[in-house]
């Protein structure tokens, strides 16, 4: 017990107070307050009082979607002082929440102005600047008809109402999230057009299952999209008002450059900003919880939306890393469904049909008691209008009646007894002004008299009908959702179990240093076939893109790429792309262009690609002035490194492993064709300029360099493409001829060779050549695909018109 001393009548005396029953009244007094008047909000409108209030004040002072915005200290400063005296921060931050796209699914104000974002707070509302959005206005409609109770503010000098109309089924829509005292609520926003859809059927079909209603509300819609994991937690939550269900950001594995892959999110989960989970990220790399990150950057903008990128690195797999994202950082976070609101003013815990069922009958009464005003304003309207057309057929008597009157009293009087009028009618007509005598102010009171009828009779009909008053509500419903709806931005996935611990583990982090293929397009293009059997010639392209270059490696390998300066580039194999490899061939549609890959100069294009291997097979190299060579494989660790030396204007033209046993086809512009045999070109070092391969005529240069088995020249051929040397290059199929290779004779090395194509009238040098495998396959720079003509046995024989701009042949 405490002695408390007090004051009464100038005499000091002590009251004795149970300090725990004091402390159990307060606490209780306070409880009562944060519930009811604080952190929960009505099951009927989904607002908490100080967000009714902000609309209520909004309205009233005609902040609507087709007035200019206000400052938001203007709109603060009279909801606390009119109807929420609790402090301008409290008031401010829930108006901004009203405003934000990201937490409301339908936003209710329209804010100008800094809002602020997930990772950002908003700007003071002296900067900001707010009115009413359109969906405030279905919530407030109707408020002037009566259509809910009103109850006095704090102060007890303006009346503020107890609900709002809520033509949006707001709480669903919306949800809506607070802690009280001992109890919390925690509710998803959904698709208004679902939730619609949903209440329209329970109102035609109250015994409705929840299953029924499930398939018009599958789950939750989130303002930001991303994906929902785990719909038995949806369910659960529909059924018992309480669930567990996982957000998911959405993602795709892209290539963000020519040689790296990423991993770009576009959607986070609810409530998740990014440069949370970009600190997440950062934190789990240095902790080493996450692997194969070599960097991250938010790319994100107003013009492009959100755009979160993850860099992988080359030895990862994306795939792994992204699902140990999902474990390890917010991009995936558990969402609590709690569906505690307030219903008759006592707190509940709603499923989804009791939700709907609450919204429903609130729409029910409020239709109801705003038909109810509107018959009562027309009927009044028209026993108004019945006494004026009264007055109006009897208007001689009328004014002869008021002006033998003494005074107003007598005059109201007199006409009541006279025309047999109500006090009201009488009033009426007594304050009518002269203009409203007219012949045509008579067709139009008979005009209103019959809509005021035929309105009261529908108002009549809708209030002694229950099916009727459903099917307006059904009615105006729909149109809400017909006004205000949006398709779904979420996606809902079952549950699964591909991020968990378990699943993560079992996945291989790292890129297996497993055999593949690199291969190069006669357009360009490089790509990655893990395959350890070679992809087949006549199907491994896109389009029937060539097969141009062709090397056998492993994915932590390194392979050369040749380049038209007679420089090496290491790259990577890691960075080339991979293909997945089907029953009909890959395609290298898929690759990238190597030139980017091996980031090589604007002066210089790739040539060929080999192996960089100790034991692998020297390198041919062919120049346009006639020099061949081939490189010993012995290749220093540095890049690039010089593989030959050119002299001045020379360039190389082709390369190919070429061993002992080989043969060298070197084929020049001016149509001749030199076979020798490669182990007359001794292997050189990377010093080596080379030595002479074929006689060139004066004007000729070489065109291409072919390798062939000597022991398989049978299946070997030679492709011709003669043209005009004053057409511009790729302008000109012209004449195209296919010939085995054994046709020609082999010859020794820095000879003249012999002729291998025979010029039509118009043609006078050779725009392309290629020796290899037949049949072989050709292809337009854009790897279209374009027929070959038969063999023609003939080595110098003339060609035959060619079917299209041949680029490539492979």
């Amino acid at each position: 017990m405490a002695k408390v001393p007090t004051q009464a009548n100038a005499t000091e005396h002590i009251v004795d107070i149970d300090v725990s029953e004091e402390m159990r009244n307060s606490f209780l007094e306070y409880s009562y307050s944060v519930i009811y008047a604080r952190a929960l909000p009505d099951a009927r409108d989904g607002l908490k009082p100080v967000q009714r209030r902000i609309l209520f004040q909004m309205d009233q002072m005609g902040l609507r979607p087709d007035k200019g915005h206000v400052k938001s200290s203007r709109v603060v400063g009279d909801v606390m002082g009119r109807l929420h005296p609790h402090g301008d921060t409290a008031i401010y931050d829930a108006m901004v929440r009203l405003a934000q796209p990201f937490t409301l699914r339908l936003p209710m104000v329209d804010g100008h102005g800094n809002f602020g974002s997930l990772d950002d707070g908003p700007a003071a509302p002296r900067y900001t600047e707010v009115r009413m959005a359109d969906a405030a206005l279905a919530m407030t409609a109707s408020l002037h008809e009566d259509v809910v109770d009103m109850v006095p503010n704090y102060d007890n000098t303006l009346m503020q109402p107890e609900v709002l109309p809520a033509a949006i089924p707001n709480l669903l829509v919306n949800g809506s999230s607070g802690i009280a005292v001992g109890m919390a609520t925690n509710m998803a926003p959904h698709n208004l057009v679902e939730v619609i859809a949903g209440a329209t059927h329970l109102l035609r079909h109250p015994d409705a299952s929840l299953d029924e209603i499930m398939r018009f509300i599958p789950g939750p819609d989130l303002p930001e999209g991303g994906k929902i994991v785990g719909l038995d937690g949806i369910r659960q939550a529909y059924e018992t008002g309480r669930g567990i269900f996982k957000t998911r950001a959405t993602a795709h594995i892209e290539s963000i450059s020519a040689r790296k892959k990423g991993i770009v999110f576009t959607e986070l989960p609810y409530l998740t900003g990014a440069e949370k989970v970009i600190e997440k990220i950062k934190d789990g790399v240095q902790s080493k919880k996450l692997q194969g990150i070599s960097g991250v950057q938010n790319l994100t903008d107003r013009h492009h939306g959100m755009r979160l990128v993850v860099e992988v690195k080359n030895s990862f797999n994306p795939e792994a890393v992204l699902a140990s994202l999902y474990q390890n950082t917010p991009l995936e976070e558990s969402f609590g469904i709690n569906n505690v609101a307030l219903v008759d003013g006592q707190p509940r815990t709603l499923g989804l049909i009791d939700l709907l069922k609450v919204y429903i009958d609130h729409r029910l009464s409020v239709t109801r008691r705003r038909s109810q005003f509107r018959l009562t304003k027309a009927q009044n309207r028209l026993h108004l209008v019945e006494g004026l057309l009264i007055a109006i057929l009897d208007i001689d008597e009328v004014i002869a009646v008021i002006r033998s009157s003494d005074d107003s009293q007598a005059a109201l009087s007199r006409l009541m007894a006279v025309f047999d009028l109500s006090e009201q009618q009488a009033e009426y007509i007594l304050e009518l002004r002269l203009r409203r005598l007219t012949k045509f102010s008579q067709i139009e009171l008979e005009a209103e008299r019959d809509e005021l009828l035929k309105q009261i009779a529908q108002l009549e009909a809708i209030l002694a009908s229950d099916e009727a008053l459903k099917d307006l509500v059904a009615a105006e419903m729909e149109e809400v959702a017909r006004q205000y709806g949006t398709e779904r931005r979420t996606v809902l996935l079952e549950s699964d179990t591909t991020t968990s611990a378990s699943a993560v583990k079992k996945m291989n982090l790292k890129i297996e240093d497993d055999p593949c293929w690199v291969a190069l397009s006669g357009t360009g293009l490089a790509a990655r076939i893990v395959d350890e059997e070679p992809p087949s010639r006549s199907g491994a392209r896109a389009s029937h893109d060539a097969i141009t270059s062709l090397v056998k490696t492993s994915n932590h390998s390194h392979i050369g790429v040749l380049t038209s300066a007679g420089m090496v580039h290491k790259l990577s194999v890691l960075d080339v792309p991979a293909i997945p490899v089907t029953d009909a061939a890959p395609g290298l549609g898929a690759g990238s262009p190597l030139a980017e890959l091996a980031m090589l100069g604007k002066d210089e294009r790739p040539i060929a690609m080999f192996s960089l291997a100790e034991d692998s097979t020297p390198l041919a190299i062919a120049t346009a002035q006639g020099k061949i060579k081939r490189l010993n494989p012995n290749f220093p660790n540095k890049t690039p490194f010089e593989a030959i030396g050119l002299a001045d204007g020379d360039e190389v033209i082709a390369a190919k492993p070429a061993e002992d046993g080989d043969v060298i086809v070197l084929v020049t512009d001016d149509a001749q064709l030199l076979r020798f045999e490669a182990q007359v070109v001794r292997p050189q070092g990377r010093s080596g300029q080379g030595v002479a391969g074929i006689r060139l005529n004066d004007g000729a240069q070489v065109l291409t360099m072919g390798v062939a088995p000597a022991h398989d020249l049978g299946i070997q051929g030679v492709i011709t493409i003669a043209s005009s040397s004053t057409a511009l290059p790729g302008t000109e199929p012209g004449s195209i001829k296919v010939t085995p290779l054994d046709r020609y004779p082999a010859k020794g090395r820095a000879t003249g060779g012999v002729r291998t194509h025979r010029f039509l009238r118009g043609e006078d040098r050779l725009s392309f050549a290629w020796v290899g495998e037949l049949p072989a396959r050709a292809n337009t720079k854009t790897g279209q695909p374009v027929g070959l003509p038969e063999v023609d046995e003939r080595r110098d024989g003339s060609g035959t018109p060619a079917q299209g701009i041949i680029a490539a042949i492979g």
